[in-house]
């Protein structure tokens, strides 16, 4: 019997807040999507993947991620659906008859295991359906009006369902069809099986078979993997740089600019901030400074958006192998104040890094009318990087 998996991937992960699409975030220098396809690339019992993405990453995802991380037994990419229900029904579309067991895994569920995958295919072909789930351990309160509480819910027979979940393909196929022609939703593939009138077997699953919905999940992920052996390089990188202030110039800084009658003098738009950002981030690579990736000897770098520096210099680290985890900057200079712009600079910086808000800090300090900086001559800026690279 042949068996293919659907790892639907077509969400865009709001529910966490981040830069980018949940199943792209970075967990342990890899993405999670990554993470998951690779336990199925590994599974012999599965024959082919079929990848189910947002349509806009469908034509990139092959040199991207497929050959990048060498997921061979992916063999379709299909543009996801408005719901996870309408994805995988896009991914079903694309199976021939040749499969009798189809498999269907969040794609934001990176710590499945292959035995899990056996086990739930072993308890499909022999009921026709299957989901892996836990038993519940906390006592369950069904509530009415108001939050009050109506029934405490014996727990003994109640499970939290998870993915995988396993079908016979003609099974699975017929429950599609018939909640297309109805019109309904289902909150998993299961209910759709049970809606027909398919029974479908529990499979005792795992605690740890988390999906990554909240950043608070996304901190749990990160602890699993590194219990799970997959320990991570930390690496700090400081970066400082300074500027005079010259009339004439735009006054830059953090991607913003801001209102002064002086600018900061330099070969780029000498946006201090940025660049000091930069420096910290290769400094933790070992990659060098900005001096070195763009010198001020070139042409080309004349005038050059500090947020075009920080794109590369971004890449920079990621052809290295590590992804970045927060950065932390002090910017010292006596006026203007940095205060009404400093959550601009915060969004510029966690966008072009993409990473979180909260990953990324920019704080404020006079030097106390002392030095260059006291005289109104310049500003100075401080940063730190934390970076990652995975030892898996």
């Amino acid at each position: 019997m042949r068996t293919v998996a659907i790892i639907p991937a077509g969400g865009v992960g709001k529910r966490l807040k981040a830069q980018k699409a949940k199943q792209y975030l970075l967990l342990a220098g890899v993405p999670v999507l990554v993470h998951t396809l690779k336990v199925f690339q590994q599974a012999e019992i599965i024959d082919e993947i079929i990848l189910v993405l947002p349509p806009d990453d469908v034509p990139s995802a092959r040199k991207q991620l497929i050959n990048k991380y060498g997921l061979a037994k992916v063999k379709d990419i299909v543009a996801g659906g408005k719901e996870r229900q309408d994805s995988v029904r896009n991914g079903l579309a694309t199976i021939s008859g040749e499969f009798d067991i189809v498999v269907i895994h969040d794609a934001v569920r990176p710590f499945v295991t292959q035995e899990l995958i056996h086990q739930v295919v072993a308890a499909a072909k022999t009921t026709g359906a299957a989901s892996v789930g836990v038993k519940a351990k906390d006592t369950i309160k069904e509530t009415k009006k108001n939050n009050l509480v109506a029934a405490t819910i014996p727990r003994q027979n109640l499970w939290l369902t998870q993915t995988p979940q396993a079908f016979k393909f003609d099974l699975l196929k017929k429950a599609y069809t018939a909640a297309y022609r109805g019109k309904y939703y289902g909150t998993d593939d299961a209910s759709l099986a049970e809606k027909i009138g398919a029974k479908v077997k529990m499979i005792a699953g795992s605690y740890e078979n988390i999906k990554i919905t909240t950043p608070e999940d996304l901190i749990m992920a990160e602890a699993l993997m590194k219990k799970k052996g997959g320990e991570m390089n930390f690496r700090n990188g400081f970066g400082y740089d300074s500027h005079r202030f010259a009339y004439g110039r735009k006054f830059i800084l953090g991607g913003v600019e801001i209102p002064f009658n002086k600018g900061l003098q330099g070969h780029s738009d000498a946006d201090a901030l940025l660049h000091a950002i930069c420096d910290a981030l290769l400094g933790a690579a070992s990659c060098g400074d900005i001096g070195r990736h763009f010198p001020d000897t070139d042409a080309a770098y004349k005038d050059i958006s500090g947020i075009i520096l920080l794109e590369r210099v971004k890449k920079i680290i990621e052809v290295k192998g590590f992804s970045i985890n927060n950065v932390d900057a002090t910017v010292v200079m006596e006026k203007p104040k940095l205060a009404p712009y400093a959550a601009q600079m915060v969004s510029n910086i966690a966008r072009t890094l993409e990473i979180t808000e909260t990953a990324v800090n920019i704080k404020a300090k006079t030097n106390e009318s002392m030095g260059f900086v006291g005289r109104d001559e310049g500003m100075a800026v401080f940063a730190v990087a934390t970076i990652i690279k995975s030892k898996i």
